[in-house]
């Protein structure tokens, strides 16, 4: 045990002393909100730098400057010109030609855009939303209704769903779908994450032993078994000290901005903030309040059982890895270089595809047979039940699906470490999955 203990505490501090480590480690929360961040700002700032003039002809005489020029579009309303044609475009360097050939309060459809090259989707739609506003102004005045815009105003009504959860000992509180949603896909995709990008170091580190023939001299001292066992579990540590620091980093940030965006709120509706708006008992009256949207989702976060979820993450990320840790030291101790691993690559990324796809449609129905079963089954049971849990799994059904996991893994180790103990030392021979069986059966 001493002996795996050296080596996971090598394979751990050559991995965390690393710059791209800590890079990674610290920046990745902010890459993260970048990603989703910036297809939003590209599409708002992202636009032609030549300004697009679109001239305007108006068979009715209804709709003059009603066009406003906005930001890369420049409406021109020509004098003398009534047709459409490609002359009259190139004539004017128009970019395009709207023309207007019928009341659009009677007619809808009447509107055509000309133009030589075709018209991105965002030109149309700033022309459309003009029209929109402004025809549905002329058809309340013509309806001759009065105070039609209070009226119509009093006829909106936003209807929205307050979640409300019981406890054991019959308390109310309140909760959040959208959140359970969110964190049921970060967690499951984390592990994803985690088991290829952590099990590819495991089957590099293999395979880069294996061929600078380190692990010859390793051998002699320590047995494959505990070389195995000590690279996987320490790089699992690696892996698990890196969601950590997230969690840390995350909830310091989550802490910063619930200083800020409270301090102005009373006592009282902060209080319900931080026990998750907990009620005395299911019968008391809810009251729902007009609360900012930042508030609204620190009392969802203050809801929400991280406690539980943080737990079976690190459950199921252990025994998820262990189980495909193994199974990638197994592939890396089988070939001579990465090119190789490819043949043997498919049978474990299947399930952890057909994993994710099942996540996905959990989350519609989380208590489903499809979902249930692909809980328990372990080689896709870490990402599934990881979508399931904040939706009040049963306790059984968790305590069975780790079982199973546990066990599975156990058998794993088992067998990989019989490949491990045979092709680390197995030098020029392409092993495929016949030879492997071979493997399999020889005895200790």
């Amino acid at each position: 045990m001493s002996k795996i203990s050296l080596i996971i505490r090598r394979e751990y501090l050559t991995r965390v002393k690393k710059k791209s480590f800590i890079i990674m480690t610290f920046l990745a929360p902010l890459l993260m909100a970048t990603v989703v961040i910036t297809p939003i700002l590209l599409t708002k700032s992202v636009s032609d730098d030549n300004e697009k003039k679109i001239a305007v002809l108006d068979n009715t005489g209804l709709y003059h400057n009603v066009l406003h020029d906005t930001l890369g579009i420049k409406f021109i309303y020509p004098q003398s010109t009534t047709q459409a044609d490609k002359a009259t475009l190139e004539s004017g360097s128009y970019y395009a030609i709207l023309q207007i050939k019928d009341d659009l309060v009677e007619k809808p459809n009447a509107l055509y855009l000309f133009s030589e090259k075709q018209i991105p989707g965002d030109v149309t739609n700033q022309i459309e939303k003009q029209f929109e506003k402004y025809v549905i102004k002329e058809k309340k005045i013509r309806s001759n209704i009065p105070n039609i815009d209070e009226i119509l105003n009093s006829l909106k009504t936003n209807i929205s769903i307050s979640a409300i959860k019981f406890d054991k000992e019959g308390n109310a509180k309140k909760s959040s779908v959208d959140l359970a949603v969110a964190l049921a896909f970060i967690g499951s995709f984390l592990i994803y994450l985690f088991i290829f990008l952590y099990g590819a170091q495991v089957m590099r580190g293999v395979i880069e032993e294996k061929v600078s023939r380190i692990v010859e001299v390793v051998v002699s001292s320590v047995k494959p078994f505990e070389l195995m066992m000590g690279k996987v579990l320490g790089i699992a540590m690696v892996g698990l000290t890196q969601f950590l620091m997230w969690v840390i980093l995350t909830v310091s940030l989550v802490t910063v901005a619930q200083t800020i965006i409270l301090k102005d709120v009373s006592p009282e509706i902060r209080q319900q903030i931080e026990s998750g708006m907990v009620m005395q008992s299911p019968t008391d009256q809810i009251v729902q309040q007009d609360l900012p949207a930042g508030v609204k989702v620190f009392s969802a976060l203050n809801s929400f059982d991280f406690t539980e979820f943080t737990t079976f993450f690190v459950i199921y990320f252990l025994g998820g890895f262990l189980l495909y840790g193994a199974l990638f030291a197994a592939i890396g101790s089988a070939v001579d270089n990465e090119t190789d691993t490819q043949q043997f690559m498919m049978p474990i990324t299947l399930p952890l595809i057909f994993a994710i796809y099942v996540a996905v449609s959990a989350v519609n129905n989380p208590h489903g047979p499809v979902a249930f079963w692909a809980s328990m089954f372990p080689l896709t049971s870490p990402i599934v039940m990881m979508v399931r849990i904040p939706f009040d799994v049963p306790l059984w059904e968790k305590l069975l699906s780790v079982a199973l996991l546990i066990a599975t893994f156990t058998g794993t180790i088992w067998a990989a470490a019989k490949i491990y103990r045979t092709g680390i030392l197995m030098y020029g021979k392409k092993a495929d999955y016949k030879e492997i069986w071979k493997w399999l059966k020889y005895k200790n």
